[in-house]
């Protein structure tokens, strides 16, 4: 993409559709600092959610790819080229790997658009700084983790140290590409390991991008890597790999399941994951806000299509105010409707792709055979794009055994559920083979802590919805998974406690 020099981030559509019309699309694998196709040529096709096009022809790389760059990639492990470099000078490369995504910014939030279909006012004012803002925090943290001494007699030193793993293969979602990129490469690279990112086969545009601005920042070749294609081939090339020492993801539930089978069945690799959810919005009637309680019930549901693992899609509301605050919800979701995402005004985009749209449209329809009552939303909109787009939809009448409130449906689709005490909220909200995220919303402390401490759920807020920064662990209890990305926490993912124990003479 040629952006003048000195050029602003464009204002409305107009400006980013000229924008777009100059940007120039990588599909190519990426490995040891130069893009290359795939070994046996094959390729798919990238099409736009937004209105159908094709935007490029990507590598779709296979077990050949695999064993390439998993080699290069151990080679640029063992001659410590970066893995015994001094933290401090990986910090500093890191960092300016995050300057470097912040001075792309437009034109990384415009593959995202392109690729994924959310809106590009949410791409560039979140996605794009959060992406930089956790390579940043982490490359600042690094220098400052310390190893333990032990509590030994006068004539011993027991020292307790962090090591790199070696080979780390991620294989990230679609939902959020770089984000969910930056929380795996980030400590993998800060630890000193090397890295092989897989993106997902419907959005691996920024993750290509990103590896080239990798290289320009400094990080040497062979250390991070990209690889595209499907799971099937080289996602599960990459997880069943003898040398590859640590696999992370975020995905479904289904797929980290067989990711732990392909652990098992090759090298023991450690494997971290985190996976699905249904995450309960417990409001009470004395919530401090009512009015705010519903505006962020209605974000917590339509934010990025719905298409977020801990989109609030259980709504549990107290019986006294089901009705009044159903109301409210469904008000606040009329600034979330469906619109062209390179539109800045646009707050609900395209979903991903059209087995995805098939996906929700089927679910909808099983709400209503199930006997939910339908009250907002429930149709596929602006079919005449050619892009994929679906209104946010809230059902009433809903309890736990009805598929539409038990199953993750990843797609604007609201479950309502009513409750009249604390212990029932509780049961209903623990009632999932999920635990990935929760939030409580009450004007009584005691209420607030008792039923945060009672749910089953790796992040829990109370009086908002999706909180917390780089600073706080995230990731899932139960089936949504193990291991925790973001914070001080993270660097347990990627590096190998080592005992040294020393006798005094």
């Amino acid at each position: 993409m040629n952006k003048p020099e000195g050029s602003t981030t464009p204002t409305d559509l107009a400006g980013w559709q000229a924008l777009a019309a100059t940007l120039s699309i990588e599909g190519r694998a990426y490995v040891s600092g130069h893009y290359l196709g795939a070994h046996q040529g094959e390729t798919f096709a990238c099409i736009s959610p937004v209105d159908g096009r094709e935007l490029a022809q990507v590598a779709s790389c296979s077990q050949a790819d695999a064993d390439l760059v998993v080699m290069a990639a151990r080679e640029a492990f063992e001659n410590g080229v970066w893995s015994r470099l001094a933290p401090a000078k990986r910090k500093a490369v890191l960092l300016r790997f995050a300057d470097l995504i912040d001075a792309h910014g437009d034109e990384l939030a415009l593959l995202e658009t392109l690729d994924m279909g959310k809106p590009i006012g949410h791409a560039r004012a979140v996605d794009v700084p959060a992406t930089s803002r956790a390579i940043r925090w982490t490359a600042e943290a690094i220098d400052k983790v310390y190893g333990e001494l032990a509590a030994t007699p006068h004539d011993q030193i027991g020292m307790i140290s962090r090591e790199p793993m070696g080979v780390v293969a991620a294989i990230v979602p679609w939902n959020f590409p770089m984000i969910m990129a930056s929380w795996k490469i980030a400590p993998a690279l800060a630890t000193g390991n090397s890295v092989i990112l897989k993106p997902s086969e419907k959005s691996p545009l920024t993750a290509i991008r990103l590896a080239a601005l990798a290289t320009e920042a400094g990080i040497p070749a062979g250390v991070f890597n990209v690889l595209p294609g499907y799971g099937h081939t080289v996602g599960k090339a990459l997880a069943l790999h003898m040398d590859v020492d640590c696999l992370v993801f975020t995905g479904s539930t289904n797929v980290a399941k067989q990711l732990m089978i392909y652990a098992g069945q090759s090298n023991m690799k450690r494997v971290w994951l985190e996976a699905g959810g249904k995450s309960p919005n417990i409001v009470f009637a004395d919530a401090p806000d009512l009015r705010k309680a519903a505006a962020e019930a209605a974000t917590a549901i339509a934010f990025n299509q719905g298409e977020v693992c801990t989109a609030g899609s259980r709504l549990l509301v107290e019986e006294s105010i089901r009705a009044e605050f159903i109301g409210l919800v469904c008000e606040a979701l009329k600034t979330w409707r469906p619109g062209h995402p390179l539109d800045p005004a646009t707050t609900c985009g395209a979903i991903v792709d059209q087995a995805q749209l098939d996906r929700i449209i089927e679910y909808i329809g099983i709400g209503q055979t199930e006997g939910a009552k339908l009250v907002e939303g429930g149709h596929r909109v602006m079919e005449n794009t050619g892009g994929l787009y679906v209104q946010p939809t809230v059902f009433d009448g809903v309890n736990n055994r009805m598929r539409i409130a038990s199953e993750e449906i990843f797609g604007p689709v609201l479950s309502v559920i009513g409750f009249t005490t604390a212990e029932e909220a509780i049961k209903i909200a623990n009632d999932s083979i999920y635990g990935l995220a929760a939030a409580v919303w009450t004007s009584n402390i005691n209420t607030a802590h008792r039923v945060a401490k009672a749910l089953r759920a790796g992040s829990v807020w109370i009086n908002h919805y999706d909180g917390g920064d780089m600073t706080a662990p995230f990731g899932g209890f139960k089936q949504s998974g193990n291991g925790r990305d973001k914070s001080l926490h993270a660097f347990d993912k990627y590096t190998e406690i080592k005992a040294t124990w020393l006798m005094l003479e």
